[in-house]
């Protein structure tokens, strides 16, 4: 048996990673200068840590919003996005990236895409946001076929034991979705204390699923696991009495919380300063030409982490790509009256007949 072929590259003008607000608005004023994008993101959704971490909790300093949630402010970037039609690499990360002979890049998901570039993005925040994994021997044998991180979706067989760990707002919305979505399925709620951390509407709909008796919820700690035939079978547990449980299962879906991580960004030879890529402000460039870093993954003297200066420094680098793609100064226009923006924007231009 010989190995599968490699998927043959996907070209493209700008890769953009992280779909943060920062990534959001790279990718738009990317598509204002009429460049084609690839947005990869570790989170199987947009928004990044703005969406993860904020994503009720409101922001006062966004130009012209008086207040928004992270939520909603992700959900005006995409809608100010949707025009420029990027490509989209949810859920994945960059894994690796390599500097070809031409000058272009190649960069490696972790989902098997190969991504040929002539510009590279990285507005990863400060890291890729990666879940929060269980350190139990032998659990990782499972991963990808009855174990997974956040799943956004999940193929279930008719009648299987599905167990959700985990005790926040993600683990309760996956428990109510997992009941809608698979409803001969067996769930269990698994959290170390019959507490959950979620907003009061998702807390009432879980109760009213366990008054029905159609989910049970356990609380208890992971110990070990169980096997047969190559098969995830078990779970060893420990409640908070310190008496054994034994918890039967055909799928585990693990929602603990994530963490940043800056990555294999670390190894691609950029000049780096407390693990921030080092940027001239001129042009949000990082040591490598063709590369460039903006937002809270980029140091340089006087930097604010906000996303207001986030903007900024997405436009800035947009337009300093734009003319060292082109080999050409870059004119100014205004999306109030550019014809050429407005069909870009799909927007009718006030001079059409």
């Amino acid at each position: 048996m010989t190995d599968r072929a490699a998927p043959a590259p996907i070209d493209t003008d700008a890769v953009v990673i992280g779909a943060g607000p920062a990534g959001l608005f790279q990718a738009f004023q990317l598509g204002l200068q009429g460049l084609s994008i690839h947005i990869v993101d570790a989170l199987p959704h947009a928004g990044g840590q703005c969406v993860q971490l904020y994503g009720d909790k409101p922001i006062y300093d966004v130009p012209g919003i008086p207040v928004c949630t992270g939520r909603e402010l992700a959900a005006l970037l995409l809608q100010q996005l949707a025009p420029i039609q990027p490509q989209w690499h949810l859920g994945t990360q960059v894994q690796a990236l390599e500097v070809l002979a031409d000058g272009r890049f190649l960069l490696s998901t972790s989902a098997g895409a190969q991504l040929r570039t002539r510009s590279v993005f990285i507005a990863a925040g400060v890291g890729a946001f990666v879940p929060r994994t269980l350190k139990i021997e032998g659990l990782e044998a499972h991963l990808g076929r009855q174990l997974h991180y956040h799943p956004a979706d999940v193929d279930v067989a008719g009648g299987q034991q599905i167990v959700i760990h985990g005790g926040d707002e993600d683990a309760v919305a996956a428990v109510l979705r997992c009941a809608e979505t698979h409803p001969t399925a067996r769930i269990t709620l698994l959290h170390r204390r019959d507490v959950f951390q979620a907003a009061p509407d998702l807390l009432a709909r879980l109760q009213a699923l366990r008054d029905s008796g159609r989910i049970d919820v356990v609380a208890a700690q992971i110990n070990a696991i169980e096997e047969a035939a190559g098969r995830l079978t078990a779970l060893q547990l420990t409640d908070p009495q310190g008496a054994p449980q034994r918890l039967a299962l055909d799928q585990l879906w693990v929602y603990l919380g994530i963490s940043p991580k800056l990555g294999p960004i670390a190894d691609w030879g950029l000049a780096l300063e407390r693990k921030q890529l080092l940027v001239d402000t001129a042009t949000f460039a990082t040591s490598q030409p063709g590369i460039y870093a903006v937002g809270d993954i980029n140091h340089y003297a006087g930097k604010r982490r906000l996303i207001l200066c986030a903007f900024h420094e997405a436009t800035l680098a947009a337009f300093a790509a734009a003319e060292w793609l082109s080999g050409a100064k870059v004119l100014l226009q205004y999306t109030t009256t550019s014809a050429r923006l407005h069909s870009i924007l799909g927007v009718e231009h006030p001079g059409a007949s």
